[in-house]
């Protein structure tokens, strides 16, 4: 998600300031901004991808 957009179009089109938009959750947001609630959830594959792609811990203390 591009945030630098979105926080202009935050700023413009509903009057937030960048710090209103950052209190918002994602929901809120979505709703705000009338986002498709077609959007499909994160699955188990996509949420695996990103857990090997950005691991919790720095390689330097993953386990072997």
């Amino acid at each position: 998600m591009n945030w630098a957009r979105q926080i202009r179009r935050a700023s413009r089109e509903f009057g937030l300031s960048p710090d209103a938009f950052w209190r918002l959750s994602l929901k809120e947001w979505r709703a705000l901004a009338g986002q498709p609630s077609g959007l499909s959830p994160l699955n188990r594959a996509d949420l695996e991808a990103l857990i090997g792609a950005y691991p919790d811990t720095a390689p330097e203390e993953a386990a072997p």
